[in-house]
C-alpha cells in the first residue's frame, strides 16, 4: 500500500489520499473468491433464465457535494461526462479519460462513481488535484461488490428479493434506487432491458450469493465468470 499527499489549492490541510490497491506480489481477492466462481461457470449449467456475473474489485468513489457550475465543469472533465442531477438517473462514459466510468445519482448531494478498480486511485488523486470548493469524496472499494443478474426470468427473481417495481414503464433503463434487498440492501441499476447491477456490501455478498441461488432455483441460474 501506498500513501500520496495531495495539496488542493485551498486554505486547508493537504489531503492524504490511500491507494487502496495490493501491491503487485498480493492477490486481491473478491467477497465471493471462496465460491469458485471460475469452476461453477465451467462446470455447472450453460442454459438458465438467470445469468450470474460477479464484477469483482471494481473501484467505487462516492462523491458528496452541491456543485457550483466551476465545480461541474472539472467535475465533467475528469469523468468524461457530468453528473445525473436527475432523482434516481444514472450516465455512462465509455471514453472517459480512465476508460469507462458509470455514475449513479445517490441523493440530491451524493453520487457513486464506477470504473475499474486500477484506475480509482487515479481518479481520486486527479480530483483532489483539480476540484476545488467543498465536497467529499470517499473510496468505498474494498468494502462493496457489484453483481450482475440478467436473463429473461431476472425480472421473476429479482421481485421476490425487493419492494421495488421493476416493470419497464417504472423502471426504465437507466433508472438506479437504493433499496431493500433480501432482508440486507443494494444500489439496484437497470443496465439493459434484461440486465441488473447490484452493488451490495462486501459483508453481505456471500449471504446475498446464496440468496440468489435459491430465487433462481426454479428458472435456472447459469453463472459466469
Amino acid at each position: 500500500m501506498s500513501d500520496v499527499t495531495v495539496a488542493a489549492e485551498l486554505k486547508t490541510e493537504p489531503k492524504l489520499v490511500t491507494n487502496q490497491l495490493p501491491a503487485a506480489e498480493i492477490m486481491g481477492e473478491s467477497p465471493l473468491h471462496h465460491a469458485d466462481l471460475e469452476s461453477v461457470a465451467k462446470h455447472g449449467p450453460q442454459e438458465g433464465g438467470v445469468h450470474f456475473h460477479e464484477r469483482k474489485l471494481m473501484g467505487l468513489l462516492t462523491l458528496r457535494c452541491m456543485p457550483s457550475a466551476e465545480q461541474q465543469e472539472v467535475i465533467k472533465s475528469l469523468l468524461g461526462v457530468a453528473l445525473p442531477m436527475q432523482p434516481l438517473t444514472s450516465v455512462t462514459a465509455d471514453d472517459s479519460p480512465i476508460g469507462k466510468v458509470s455514475v449513479r445519482w445517490v441523493s440530491p448531494d451524493e453520487w457513486l462513481i464506477i470504473m475499474v478498480g486500477e484506475k480509482a486511485f487515479e481518479l481520486e488523486t486527479s480530483f483532489f488535484e483539480k476540484l476545488m470548493g467543498h465536497y467529499s469524496l470517499v473510496n468505498i472499494s474494498g468494502g462493496t461488490t457489484i453483481f450482475n443478474v440478467s436473463g429473461r426470468h431476472v425480472v421473476d427473481m429479482l421481485k421476490k428479493s425487493t419492494p421495488v417495481d421493476l416493470h419497464a414503464s417504472e423502471f426504465p433503463v437507466g433508472k438506479v434506487v437504493s433499496t431493500v434487498f433480501a432482508k440486507s440492501g443494494a444500489m439496484i441499476c437497470r443496465v439493459a432491458e434484461d440486465q441488473f447491477e447490484l452493488v451490495v456490501r462486501r459483508s453481505f455478498a456471500d449471504y446475498l450469493w446464496l440468496w440468489i441461488q435459491d430465487a433462481s432455483r426454479e428458472y435456472g441460474l447459469v453463472v459466469h465468470h
